[in-house]
This record gives C-alpha cells, structure tokens and sequence, in this order.
C-alpha cells in the first residue's frame, strides 16, 4: 500500500515557475515508478511526465519537454516535478501516481494540487 500527497501548487504568472512535490509513504518507494499527471477544467486527465524506480529514466509530455524536469528522492520518499516557463495552458490539477515495478497501470493516486498560471 502507498498514499501519496501532492503540495506545492499554487497561482503563478505566466513564465513563472513552481515545484510541485509528492511525499509517499511506505518502505518500499523505490519500487515504484512515480508519474505526474494533470487535468483541466473540462479535459480529460493527461500526462506530464514519469521517473523510473531509480531515477536513471525519465519522459515528457511534448507540451512540456524543455520547461518541466521530473526527479526524486528515494531517501525522502519524494518525488517532485519542476515547472519553469509556465504558460495559462498549463494550468490545472495536478496529481502524482505510482507504478509498482514500472508494469501496468498506475495504481495509487494523490489527491491533486491545484496550479493556476494567469497571464
């Protein structure tokens, strides 16, 4: 079992930048392939980006590539995702996800931070 709590969300300006993080609890995160996902009012949740177990492999939403870097901590149970460049596009919720081993679907969720980027 593993429970997961975004936080770092928040109401930016367009080019700003935030780092969401996701605290995971249990002893044996770094089993787990961690992603970032996000939803717009009105649009279907999609994804942002995902770090392997043990960090060595990461991927990117097209929108995002060059402007958002997912990385974690396995010490801290921690996996964060920073937003640079940020664009009114991106605004959204914003929830993490884990994988066990990297297979399947992902099956543990956080409950989403909100993050708002105003032009």
């Amino acid at each position: 079992q593993l429970q997961l709590v975004e936080s770092g969300g928040g109401l930016v300006q367009a080019g700003g930048s935030l780092r969401l993080s996701c605290a995971a609890s249990g002893r044996t995160f770094n089993h787990y392939s961690m992603g970032w996902f996000r939803q717009a009012p009105g649009k279907e949740r999609e994804f942002v980006a995902a770090i392997s177990w043990s960090g060595g492999t990461t991927n990117y939403a097209d929108s995002v590539k060059g402007r958002f870097t997912v990385a974690r901590d396995n010490t801290k149970n921690t996996v964060y995702l920073q937003m640079n460049s940020l664009k009114p596009e991106d605004t959204a919720v914003y929830y993490c996800a884990a994988k066990f081993l990297g297979r399947g679907d992902y099956n543990y969720w956080g409950q989403g931070t909100q993050v708002t980027v105003s032009s």
